[in-house]
């Protein structure tokens, strides 16, 4: 198997309700190319929740009681603590310059994707969006309906791991894509029967796209995955996430 990775140049900076299909076509056109069946979109989650109009200014946020306590704790500005408890289910760590929540999509990482880099203006903070499933659905819908071809979408943001330093790029929102393969049941190359493994192709194929995208001012937000056949397949992102009952570290 041979793929191709590549992001693509010239997503100009995206506002509240920009259609992020036109721009994506638009920069696929501008490199004289266009799109064939099987090709997944990776598209960083700042310009998804910009387009959808997830920023918002810090000033306008009144700190709750438990905001500016917990503020104190892990010194981070009050206002933005109550914006990742409003994202947030369950404060799973709280130490200094550290807040680890369950966030109300399932997702268990820093600040509940709270987050203030690569958006204008020092006093405003960027949330995920709503539904970065169906973010993801809604993006391949209108990117198939221009190139008449079969594609897969991939909304990517970045997360630490336990045990691990560094940040890597992983699926918080997918359509199109097998974002979890079971290989349980499939034989190893002598023989063995596999009782456990399964593949995070989703979480995979976010992480090496985003080396290309890059996480500071390189301003290439998408990605073009090509090599994979097309993908038919109801799974999306939130078949990644671990149910609670079976997570050894909460």
């Amino acid at each position: 198997m041979k793929i191709t990775i590549e992001a693509l140049p010239g997503i100009p900076e995206v506002k509240k309700d920009d259609d992020l299909v036109l721009l994506i076509v638009d920069a696929l056109a501008r490199c004289g190319r266009t799109s064939v069946d099987g090709d997944i979109f990776v598209i960083a989650q700042k310009i998804v929740s910009k387009a959808e109009g997830r920023q918002v200014r810090l000033a306008t946020v009144k700190p709750s009681r438990e905001a500016i306590n917990i503020a104190r704790k892990v010194d981070k500005d009050p206002h933005l603590v109550e914006l990742i408890l409003g994202e947030t289910e369950e404060v799973v760590r709280q130490r200094k310059g550290a807040l680890i929540t369950a966030s109300r999509l399932g997702l268990v990482h820093a600040n509940a994707g709270v987050d203030s880099s690569n958006i204008a203006g020092r006093d405003s903070a960027l949330l995920l969006p709503v539904d970065p499933d169906a973010s993801a659905k809604r993006i391949r819908q209108g990117l198939e309906a221009r190139f008449g071809v079969r594609l897969g979408v991939i909304v990517s943001d970045s997360m630490g791991r336990a045990w691990r330093n560094g940040t890597v790029g992983f699926a918080i929102g997918a359509s199109g894509v097998e974002t979890l393969r079971n290989l349980v049941g499939t034989p190893d190359r002598f023989g063995r029967l596999l009782k456990i493994t399964t593949v995070g192709l989703g979480d995979g194929l976010a992480a090496a796209a985003c080396v290309v995208m890059g996480e500071a001012d390189e301003g290439t937000p998408v990605a073009l995955i090509r090599g994979l056949p097309p993908m038919e397949t109801h799974q999306t992102a939130a078949n990644l996430q671990r149910p609670k009952d079976e997570d050894l570290f909460r």
